[in-house]
Protein backbone atom coordinates (compact mmCIF):
# COMPACT_ATOMS: atom_id res chain seq x y z
CA UNK A 1 0.00 0.00 0.00
CA UNK A 2 1.21 3.51 -0.79
CA UNK A 3 1.71 5.81 2.18
CA UNK A 4 0.73 9.42 1.52
CA UNK A 5 0.43 11.86 4.42
CA UNK A 6 -0.42 15.03 2.43
CA UNK A 7 -3.00 15.65 -0.27
CA UNK A 8 -4.69 18.56 -2.03
CA UNK A 9 -8.30 18.20 -3.15
CA UNK A 10 -11.24 20.29 -4.37
CA UNK A 11 -14.70 19.95 -2.84
CA UNK A 12 -17.91 21.55 -4.10
CA UNK A 13 -21.21 21.37 -2.22
CA UNK A 14 -24.45 21.03 -4.17
CA UNK A 15 -26.42 23.95 -5.60
CA UNK A 16 -29.85 24.69 -4.20
CA UNK A 17 -32.84 24.00 -6.45
CA UNK A 18 -34.75 26.88 -8.06
CA UNK A 19 -38.21 27.92 -6.93
CA UNK A 20 -41.12 27.13 -9.26
CA UNK A 21 -43.45 29.63 -10.95
CA UNK A 22 -46.81 27.90 -11.22
CA UNK A 23 -50.55 28.57 -10.85
CA UNK A 24 -53.31 26.18 -9.98
CA UNK A 25 -55.32 25.21 -13.03
CA UNK A 26 -58.37 22.97 -12.53
CA UNK A 27 -61.77 22.70 -14.12
CA UNK A 28 -64.47 24.71 -12.34
CA UNK A 29 -61.85 26.39 -10.13
CA UNK A 30 -61.44 30.02 -11.03
CA UNK A 31 -58.30 31.92 -10.02
CA UNK A 32 -56.68 28.95 -8.32
CA UNK A 33 -53.77 31.09 -7.18
CA UNK A 34 -50.05 30.35 -7.01
CA UNK A 35 -48.84 26.82 -6.24
CA UNK A 36 -45.16 26.87 -7.18
CA UNK A 37 -43.07 24.92 -4.65
CA UNK A 38 -39.63 25.64 -3.24
CA UNK A 39 -36.47 24.05 -4.54
CA UNK A 40 -34.49 21.53 -2.52
CA UNK A 41 -31.38 22.50 -0.56
CA UNK A 42 -28.00 21.50 -1.96
CA UNK A 43 -26.11 18.59 -0.48
CA UNK A 44 -23.27 19.29 1.98
CA UNK A 45 -19.86 17.63 2.25
CA UNK A 46 -18.62 15.99 5.44
CA UNK A 47 -15.39 14.29 6.46
CA UNK A 48 -15.75 11.11 8.50
CA UNK A 49 -12.90 9.51 10.46
CA UNK A 50 -12.36 5.87 9.48
CA UNK A 51 -10.19 3.74 11.77
CA UNK A 52 -9.60 1.26 8.93
CA UNK A 53 -7.66 3.83 6.85
CA UNK A 54 -4.06 4.88 7.45
CA UNK A 55 -3.08 6.77 4.29
CA UNK A 56 -4.35 9.57 2.04
CA UNK A 57 -3.34 7.78 -1.15
CA UNK A 58 -6.93 7.54 -2.45
CA UNK A 59 -7.08 11.32 -2.81
CA UNK A 60 -4.26 11.23 -5.36
CA UNK A 61 -6.51 9.36 -7.77
CA UNK A 62 -9.70 11.29 -7.02
CA UNK A 63 -8.90 14.91 -6.20
CA UNK A 64 -12.37 16.38 -6.89
CA UNK A 65 -15.57 15.76 -4.92
CA UNK A 66 -19.04 17.17 -5.53
CA UNK A 67 -22.23 16.73 -3.52
CA UNK A 68 -25.66 16.42 -5.14
CA UNK A 69 -27.65 19.51 -6.16
CA UNK A 70 -31.19 20.10 -4.99
CA UNK A 71 -34.07 19.61 -7.41
CA UNK A 72 -36.18 22.53 -8.55
CA UNK A 73 -39.66 22.98 -7.09
CA UNK A 74 -42.75 21.88 -8.98
CA UNK A 75 -46.39 22.82 -9.29
CA UNK A 76 -49.04 21.76 -6.80
CA UNK A 77 -46.80 23.22 -4.08
CA UNK A 78 -44.29 20.37 -4.40
CA UNK A 79 -40.85 20.98 -2.90
CA UNK A 80 -37.83 19.70 -4.81
CA UNK A 81 -35.77 16.88 -3.33
CA UNK A 82 -32.75 17.84 -1.24
CA UNK A 83 -29.35 17.14 -2.77
CA UNK A 84 -27.58 14.06 -1.42
CA UNK A 85 -24.90 14.79 1.16
CA UNK A 86 -21.40 13.48 0.46
CA UNK A 87 -19.42 11.76 3.21
CA UNK A 88 -15.69 11.45 2.57
CA UNK A 89 -13.86 8.93 4.71
CA UNK A 90 -10.38 9.91 5.94
CA UNK A 91 -7.88 8.32 8.36
CA UNK A 92 -7.87 9.19 12.04
CA UNK A 93 -5.55 12.12 12.70
CA UNK A 94 -6.34 14.01 9.48
CA UNK A 95 -6.15 17.82 9.72
CA UNK A 96 -7.97 19.94 7.13
CA UNK A 97 -6.79 23.35 5.95
CA UNK A 98 -8.22 25.79 3.41
CA UNK A 99 -5.55 25.79 0.70
CA UNK A 100 -6.43 29.28 -0.51
CA UNK A 101 -6.20 31.29 2.71
CA UNK A 102 -4.42 28.70 4.95
CA UNK A 103 -7.26 28.69 7.51
CA UNK A 104 -7.48 25.68 9.80
CA UNK A 105 -10.88 24.02 9.37
CA UNK A 106 -10.57 21.21 11.90
CA UNK A 107 -9.45 17.63 12.26
CA UNK A 108 -10.92 14.21 12.94
CA UNK A 109 -9.17 12.11 15.56
CA UNK A 110 -11.89 9.76 16.87
CA UNK A 111 -13.52 6.88 15.04
CA UNK A 112 -16.66 7.93 13.12
CA UNK A 113 -16.18 11.58 14.08
CA UNK A 114 -17.90 13.82 11.50
CA UNK A 115 -16.81 17.29 10.38
CA UNK A 116 -18.81 19.62 8.10
CA UNK A 117 -16.50 20.98 5.42
CA UNK A 118 -18.73 22.61 2.79
CA UNK A 119 -22.38 23.60 3.22
CA UNK A 120 -24.89 23.07 0.45
CA UNK A 121 -26.54 26.03 -1.26
CA UNK A 122 -29.84 27.45 0.03
CA UNK A 123 -32.95 26.47 -1.86
CA UNK A 124 -34.89 28.90 -4.06
CA UNK A 125 -38.45 29.97 -3.16
CA UNK A 126 -41.52 29.25 -5.26
CA UNK A 127 -44.09 31.89 -6.08
CA UNK A 128 -46.46 30.53 -3.45
CA UNK A 129 -44.15 32.11 -0.89
CA UNK A 130 -44.87 35.60 -2.24
CA UNK A 131 -48.67 35.63 -2.21
CA UNK A 132 -50.37 38.19 -0.02
CA UNK A 133 -53.66 40.00 0.30
CA UNK A 134 -52.42 42.59 -2.18
CA UNK A 135 -50.47 40.27 -4.46
CA UNK A 136 -52.69 37.31 -5.22
CA UNK A 137 -50.95 36.24 -8.41
CA UNK A 138 -47.23 36.68 -7.68
CA UNK A 139 -44.75 35.94 -10.42
CA UNK A 140 -41.68 36.26 -8.23
CA UNK A 141 -39.42 33.32 -7.51
CA UNK A 142 -35.84 33.03 -6.34
CA UNK A 143 -33.06 30.88 -7.69
CA UNK A 144 -31.12 28.39 -5.61
CA UNK A 145 -27.75 29.52 -4.32
CA UNK A 146 -24.52 27.75 -5.25
CA UNK A 147 -22.91 25.55 -2.61
CA UNK A 148 -19.56 26.25 -1.00
CA UNK A 149 -16.50 25.35 -3.02
CA UNK A 150 -13.12 24.95 -1.34
CA UNK A 151 -9.61 23.88 -2.22
CA UNK A 152 -8.39 21.83 0.71
CA UNK A 153 -5.06 20.60 1.98
CA UNK A 154 -5.16 17.41 4.04
CA UNK A 155 -2.38 16.52 6.46
CA UNK A 156 -2.27 13.14 8.15
CA UNK A 157 -0.58 12.87 11.54
CA UNK A 158 -0.52 9.31 12.78
CA UNK A 159 -1.96 8.90 16.26
CA UNK A 160 0.38 7.20 18.73
CA UNK A 161 1.05 7.44 22.45
CA UNK A 162 4.83 7.15 22.20
CA UNK A 163 7.20 8.41 19.52
CA UNK A 164 10.73 7.21 18.79
CA UNK A 165 13.42 9.52 17.47
CA UNK A 166 17.14 9.39 17.04
CA UNK A 167 19.95 9.12 14.53
CA UNK A 168 19.87 6.45 11.80
CA UNK A 169 20.78 3.02 13.18
CA UNK A 170 20.09 4.06 16.77
CA UNK A 171 17.97 0.93 17.22
CA UNK A 172 14.46 2.37 16.82
CA UNK A 173 13.12 -0.34 14.49
CA UNK A 174 14.78 -3.07 16.56
CA UNK A 175 13.05 -1.75 19.68
CA UNK A 176 9.62 -1.62 18.07
CA UNK A 177 10.10 -5.21 16.84
CA UNK A 178 11.09 -6.31 20.34
CA UNK A 179 8.11 -4.82 22.19
CA UNK A 180 5.30 -5.16 19.62
CA UNK A 181 4.12 -7.36 16.77
CA UNK A 182 5.25 -4.84 14.13
CA UNK A 183 7.98 -6.07 11.80
CA UNK A 184 9.76 -3.10 10.21
CA UNK A 185 12.89 -3.71 8.18
CA UNK A 186 16.11 -3.96 10.18
CA UNK A 187 19.59 -3.90 8.62
CA UNK A 188 23.18 -2.87 9.37
CA UNK A 189 23.15 0.30 7.25
CA UNK A 190 21.72 3.79 7.82
CA UNK A 191 18.23 4.85 6.70
CA UNK A 192 16.78 1.35 6.80
CA UNK A 193 13.50 2.92 7.90
CA UNK A 194 12.02 5.00 5.09
CA UNK A 195 8.49 5.50 6.43
CA UNK A 196 6.76 5.61 9.83
CA UNK A 197 6.05 2.30 11.55
CA UNK A 198 3.34 1.74 14.13
CA UNK A 199 3.20 -1.01 16.70
CA UNK A 200 0.87 -1.86 19.57
CA UNK A 201 2.59 -2.73 22.85
CA UNK A 202 0.39 -5.02 24.96
CA UNK A 203 1.14 -5.39 28.66
CA UNK A 204 -2.01 -7.27 29.61
CA UNK A 205 -5.55 -8.00 28.55
CA UNK A 206 -6.68 -4.42 29.11
CA UNK A 207 -3.47 -2.39 28.93
CA UNK A 208 -1.72 -1.35 25.75
CA UNK A 209 -0.30 1.68 23.96
CA UNK A 210 0.75 2.58 20.43
CA UNK A 211 4.36 3.35 19.59
CA UNK A 212 5.53 5.15 16.42
CA UNK A 213 8.93 4.91 14.76
CA UNK A 214 9.99 7.49 12.18
CA UNK A 215 13.06 7.57 9.89
CA UNK A 216 16.28 8.67 11.55
CA UNK A 217 17.28 12.31 11.77
CA UNK A 218 20.62 13.76 10.76
CA UNK A 219 22.25 17.13 11.23
CA UNK A 220 20.53 19.73 9.06
CA UNK A 221 17.24 17.81 8.99
CA UNK A 222 15.23 20.93 9.86
CA UNK A 223 16.52 22.49 6.62
CA UNK A 224 15.54 19.45 4.55
CA UNK A 225 18.50 17.07 4.90
CA UNK A 226 17.62 13.39 5.12
CA UNK A 227 14.16 11.88 5.42
CA UNK A 228 13.18 12.21 9.07
CA UNK A 229 12.02 15.82 9.02
CA UNK A 230 9.35 14.91 6.47
CA UNK A 231 7.74 12.63 9.04
CA UNK A 232 8.43 14.55 12.25
CA UNK A 233 4.86 15.84 12.17
CA UNK A 234 3.71 12.33 13.08
CA UNK A 235 5.22 12.90 16.52
CA UNK A 236 3.00 15.93 17.12
CA UNK A 237 0.16 13.83 18.58
CA UNK A 238 2.34 11.66 20.81
CA UNK A 239 2.34 12.14 24.57
CA UNK A 240 5.93 11.18 25.30
CA UNK A 241 9.05 10.89 23.13
CA UNK A 242 11.79 8.30 23.50
CA UNK A 243 15.16 9.63 22.35
CA UNK A 244 17.24 6.59 21.42
CA UNK A 245 21.02 6.85 21.73
CA UNK A 246 23.52 4.23 20.63
CA UNK A 247 25.64 3.75 23.75
CA UNK A 248 28.75 2.90 21.66
CA UNK A 249 28.35 4.06 18.02
CA UNK A 250 30.39 2.06 15.49
CA UNK A 251 31.52 5.30 13.81
CA UNK A 252 33.24 6.39 17.01
CA UNK A 253 30.98 9.43 17.55
CA UNK A 254 30.14 10.71 21.01
CA UNK A 255 26.63 9.71 22.19
CA UNK A 256 26.25 13.07 23.97
CA UNK A 257 27.07 14.97 20.75
CA UNK A 258 24.52 12.80 18.95
CA UNK A 259 21.95 13.66 21.61
CA UNK A 260 22.59 17.40 21.23
CA UNK A 261 22.37 17.16 17.42
CA UNK A 262 18.89 15.64 17.51
CA UNK A 263 17.71 18.06 20.19
CA UNK A 264 18.79 21.06 18.09
CA UNK A 265 17.08 19.71 14.96
CA UNK A 266 13.89 19.00 16.89
CA UNK A 267 13.78 22.52 18.31
CA UNK A 268 14.51 24.08 14.90
CA UNK A 269 11.63 22.10 13.41
CA UNK A 270 9.01 22.75 16.10
CA UNK A 271 9.40 24.36 19.50
CA UNK A 272 6.12 22.73 20.54
CA UNK A 273 7.29 19.17 19.79
CA UNK A 274 10.65 19.85 21.44
CA UNK A 275 8.80 20.75 24.65
CA UNK A 276 7.10 17.36 24.88
CA UNK A 277 8.07 15.07 27.72
CA UNK A 278 11.09 13.09 26.61
CA UNK A 279 12.99 10.09 27.93
CA UNK A 280 16.49 9.01 26.94
CA UNK A 281 16.95 5.34 26.00
CA UNK A 282 20.54 4.09 25.73
CA UNK A 283 20.49 1.19 23.29
CA UNK A 284 22.74 -1.71 22.24
CA UNK A 285 24.12 -2.39 25.72
CA UNK A 286 24.77 -5.97 24.56
CA UNK A 287 27.62 -4.71 22.36
CA UNK A 288 29.76 -3.50 25.29
CA UNK A 289 31.22 -5.52 28.17
CA UNK A 290 28.61 -6.01 30.87
CA UNK A 291 30.88 -4.63 33.57
CA UNK A 292 31.29 -1.34 31.65
CA UNK A 293 27.59 -0.65 31.02
CA UNK A 294 26.79 1.01 34.38
CA UNK A 295 29.79 3.32 34.18
CA UNK A 296 29.07 4.34 30.58
CA UNK A 297 25.41 5.03 31.37
CA UNK A 298 26.33 7.18 34.36
CA UNK A 299 28.96 9.10 32.36
CA UNK A 300 26.57 9.82 29.46
CA UNK A 301 23.79 10.80 31.87
CA UNK A 302 26.00 13.28 33.72
CA UNK A 303 27.26 14.86 30.47
CA UNK A 304 23.72 15.29 29.14
CA UNK A 305 22.52 16.84 32.40
CA UNK A 306 25.41 19.31 32.34
CA UNK A 307 24.81 20.31 28.71
CA UNK A 308 23.45 23.66 27.56
CA UNK A 309 20.33 22.04 26.09
CA UNK A 310 19.47 20.53 29.46
CA UNK A 311 19.98 23.85 31.26
CA UNK A 312 17.54 25.68 28.96
CA UNK A 313 14.53 23.89 30.42
CA UNK A 314 15.46 22.45 33.86
CA UNK A 315 11.86 22.12 35.10
CA UNK A 316 10.76 19.92 32.21
CA UNK A 317 14.01 17.96 32.14
CA UNK A 318 13.49 16.91 35.74
CA UNK A 319 10.85 14.49 34.39
CA UNK A 320 13.35 12.90 32.00
CA UNK A 321 14.26 9.29 32.74
CA UNK A 322 17.27 7.31 31.46
CA UNK A 323 16.87 3.65 30.45
CA UNK A 324 19.72 1.37 29.29
CA UNK A 325 18.34 -1.45 27.14
CA UNK A 326 19.27 -4.13 24.65
CA UNK A 327 16.42 -4.70 22.22
CA UNK A 328 18.17 -7.78 20.80
CA UNK A 329 18.47 -9.62 24.12
CA UNK A 330 15.39 -7.98 25.63
CA UNK A 331 17.29 -6.68 28.64
CA UNK A 332 15.62 -3.56 30.04
CA UNK A 333 12.71 -3.52 27.56
CA UNK A 334 10.14 -4.84 30.05
CA UNK A 335 11.06 -2.18 32.58
CA UNK A 336 10.87 0.48 29.87
CA UNK A 337 7.41 -0.52 28.61
CA UNK A 338 6.06 -0.86 32.15
CA UNK A 339 7.32 2.62 33.05
CA UNK A 340 5.74 4.04 29.86
CA UNK A 341 2.39 2.44 30.65
CA UNK A 342 2.44 3.81 34.19
CA UNK A 343 3.43 7.26 32.93
CA UNK A 344 0.63 7.32 30.33
CA UNK A 345 -1.92 6.31 32.95
CA UNK A 346 -0.78 9.18 35.18
CA UNK A 347 -1.07 11.57 32.23
CA UNK A 348 -4.67 10.49 31.61
CA UNK A 349 -5.60 11.26 35.20
CA UNK A 350 -3.88 14.64 34.97
CA UNK A 351 -5.39 15.52 31.61
CA UNK A 352 -8.72 16.61 33.09
CA UNK A 353 -7.07 19.46 34.98
CA UNK A 354 -4.74 20.45 32.13
CA UNK A 355 -7.23 20.22 29.26
CA UNK A 356 -7.07 23.92 28.38
CA UNK A 357 -3.28 23.91 28.43
CA UNK A 358 -3.23 20.82 26.20
CA UNK A 359 -5.44 22.54 23.62
CA UNK A 360 -3.07 25.51 23.47
CA UNK A 361 -0.06 23.22 23.07
CA UNK A 362 -1.74 21.24 20.30
CA UNK A 363 -2.67 24.45 18.48
CA UNK A 364 0.93 25.68 18.68
CA UNK A 365 2.33 22.42 17.33
CA UNK A 366 -0.33 22.23 14.61
CA UNK A 367 0.53 25.70 13.32
CA UNK A 368 4.28 25.00 13.36
CA UNK A 369 3.88 21.69 11.53
CA UNK A 370 1.57 23.23 8.95
CA UNK A 371 3.97 26.10 8.27
CA UNK A 372 6.79 23.62 7.77
CA UNK A 373 4.63 21.65 5.34
CA UNK A 374 3.95 24.79 3.33
CA UNK A 375 7.67 25.57 3.17
CA UNK A 376 8.52 22.07 1.98
CA UNK A 377 5.76 22.18 -0.63
CA UNK A 378 7.08 25.52 -1.91
CA UNK A 379 10.57 24.04 -2.18
CA UNK A 380 9.25 21.01 -4.07
CA UNK A 381 7.25 23.22 -6.43
CA UNK A 382 10.30 25.38 -7.19
CA UNK A 383 12.45 22.30 -7.72
CA UNK A 384 9.95 20.72 -10.11
CA UNK A 385 9.75 23.89 -12.14
CA UNK A 386 13.53 23.91 -12.53
CA UNK A 387 13.81 20.15 -13.09
CA UNK A 388 10.53 18.69 -14.44
CA UNK A 389 10.22 15.06 -13.29
CA UNK A 390 10.33 12.25 -15.84
CA UNK A 391 7.76 9.54 -16.24
CA UNK A 392 9.86 7.12 -14.20
CA UNK A 393 10.51 9.48 -11.30
CA UNK A 394 8.93 8.52 -8.03
CA UNK A 395 7.09 11.01 -5.91
CA UNK A 396 8.67 11.32 -2.47
CA UNK A 397 5.35 10.36 -0.86
CA UNK A 398 5.05 7.03 -2.75
CA UNK A 399 6.08 5.04 0.27
CA UNK A 400 4.88 2.04 2.19
CA UNK A 401 3.57 2.08 5.74
CA UNK A 402 3.66 -0.94 8.05
CA UNK A 403 0.92 -1.07 10.68
CA UNK A 404 0.14 -3.69 13.28
CA UNK A 405 -3.38 -3.38 14.77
Amino acid sequence: MKFVDEASIRVEAGKGGNGCLSFRREKYIERGGPDGGDGGAGGSIYFVADAALNTLVDFRFQPRYRAGSGESGRGKDQTGAKGEDLYIRVPLGTSIFDDENEDYLGDVSKADETLLIASGGRNGLGNVRFKSSTNRAPRQTTSGEPGEGKSLRLELKLIADVGLLGLPNAGKSTLIRAVSAARPKVADYPFTTLVPNLGVVRLGDHQSFVIADIPGLIEGAAEGAGLGVQFLKHLSRTRVLLHLLDIAPVDGSNPVDNFLTIERELKNYSAGISEKDRWVVLTKTDLVPQEDVAGMVQDITEQIKSSEVWAQNPTKNQKTSFFPISAVSGEGTSALTAAIAQYLKALEEQQVDDSLKSVDEERKIRDEVHEDGLRRRARRHASRQQNPPGDDDEDENNLVIHYEP
